[in-house]
């Protein structure tokens, strides 16, 4: 089945990119409903890692963005991810932006998406939560809704941190998606440090009412300068923040320009990104000098670009584009690879 993906994918690519990203999603549901997915071979055996105080069966990940709602939980966990991100989600349901808003640069094995945080709301993550079977590390992405203005920001992820707190294996605070207007900004010095202080403040409290401590990532753009990577990596360790996740996608277009589709407005993933990600890490890296750990995300296509990532300084790594462009199969490369 794993060696499969290569037969299913030209069909799969004929389909538009939203759909067929829709379409695989309900494919992986009927599979795990049906029992299909006990077929999938076992969870590769790979060196765990003990990170922001977790035990992680492998170092590799699914990103947040691939099942939103947390609707397919148990088929991705058959895929054998050490850890599975969903989100991001948001207080209120959204339908995101105006279709079509996924397309695919296939020349660079890309991805640009402009989804815009659509999700079904915090709710109804919850539920599927609670439905699923996965007992493994599960982490939960939010955001803030597209119509709350940045000064009032941190109400939507006090709101979404309360209601995921118990259900979460680590929390992330995505603010470096750029297809909500005007996220980004969050990521400034000031705008940021109140932000993480008030979030700090409260998973404080949440540990102690739920008896648990839950760690909190920061989830940045791979779009910085390196004065303001070393202002976030300042930041994170003033408010003891427990990871980082570098990064979401980008609206560089330099490396794609020319092909079809590279001009969609909205965020750049895959191979296209993976240097702009490997630097941030390396940049991370050299100014935490290991005071927290750092999640490596973007362009990781083979086993190499993994390794590559790890090497920069990353404790874990994230896959999401390569997923679609490489399938199932390239879980287990990585893990072979990683050891």
């Amino acid at each position: 089945m794993m060696n499969t993906y290569s037969f299913i994918k030209p069909l799969i690519f004929q389909f538009d990119a939203e759909t067929a990203h829709d379409l695989t999603l309900k494919s992986l549901k009927y599979a795990e409903k049906t029992g299909v997915l006990r077929l999938y071979p076992a969870a590769p055996v790979c060196q765990p890692r003990q990170v922001m105080g977790i035990t992680f069966p492998n170092a590799v990940g699914l990103a947040a963005g691939l099942d939103k709602n947390g609707a397919v939980i148990d088929g991705m966990a058959a895929l054998g991810f050490g850890f599975i991100e969903i989100g991001t989600i948001t207080p209120r349901p959204q339908p995101g932006n105006p279709k079509p808003r996924l397309f695919r640069v296939k020349e660079a094995q890309g991805i640009v998406n402009r989804f815009g945080f659509n999700n079904l709301g915090v709710d109804n993550l919850i539920e599927n939560v609670k439905a699923a079977n996965y007992k493994g590390v599960l982490g939960i992405n939010i955001g803030k809704n597209f119509d709350t203005p940045n000064e009032r920001a941190v109400d939507d992820y006090l709101i979404c941190m309360r209601k995921v707190y118990a259900y979460a294996s680590y929390i992330t605070v995505n603010i470096s998606s750029p297809n909500t207007k005007n996220l980004r900004a969050l990521q400034e010095k000031e705008a940021l440090s109140d932000l993480l202080s008030t979030l700090k403040q409260e998973q404080l409290k949440l540990a102690q009412t739920h008896g648990r401590y839950v760690p909190v990532a920061l989830k940045i753009a791979p779009d910085l300068e390196l004065e303001q990577v070393n202002e976030i990596a300042d930041l994170l360790m003033a408010h003891s923040i427990d990871a980082v996740i570098a990064t979401n996608t980008t609206l560089a277009r330099d490396m794609v320009q020319g092909m079809q589709n590279a001009n969609e407005a909205g965020g750049l993933s895959g191979a296209p990104v993976r240097e702009k990600s490997t630097l941030v890490i390396q940049q991370l890296s050299q100014r935490l000098q290991g005071a927290l750990p750092i999640i490596g995300v973007g362009g990781i296509l083979s086993g190499a670009d993994a390794v590559e990532k790890i090497a920069a300084g990353a404790s874990l790594v994230q896959v999401y584009s390569g997923l679609i462009y490489k399938g199932p199969k390239l879980v287990h490369d990585i893990c072979k690879s990683l050891g």
